[in-house]
């Protein structure tokens, strides 16, 4: 019976810290690709002088890793000197990671978010 006990208490204590990595692992996968989305808007802009859509940019696709969690998208329509990319949360990532919820990148390497959170700790070093 005391075997059980600590099974459960050890159980009670390891459960929330792995959900809690899930989370932060998903969300570095998703502020990783936004990063890239960026690097590619700036290398669109060299050749085309403007800013392009997801498509334009040959990234209308997320990796399979960032769409089961996040959706990527370009915010209003990007000019020839601005552009915002979001990756909104969905399923149990809006729900597990509410502190941070969309994270938001602009031409300018502006990092936001819209949750309570703070936005460096949930773009973390990047």
């Amino acid at each position: 019976m005391i075997v059980v006990a600590i099974i459960g208490i050890l159980s009670a204590v390891a459960y929330p810290a792995y959900q809690s990595y899930i989370v932060r692992a998903n969300r570095s996968v998703a502020t990783a690709h936004l990063l890239d989305v960026a690097t590619r808007q700036q290398q669109y802009r060299l050749d085309a002088r403007t800013f392009g859509s997801l498509s334009d940019i040959g990234m209308s696709t997320a990796p399979s890793e960032v769409s089961k969690h996040y959706a990527i998208s370009v915010v209003g329509a990007p000019t020839a000197t601005t552009f915002t990319i979001q990756a909104a949360p969905s399923g149990s990532q809006a729900t597990n990671d509410a502190k941070c919820g969309t994270l938001s990148l602009d031409q300018t390497g502006a990092k936001s978010i819209s949750g309570s959170g703070n936005a460096a700790d949930c773009w973390g070093a990047r």
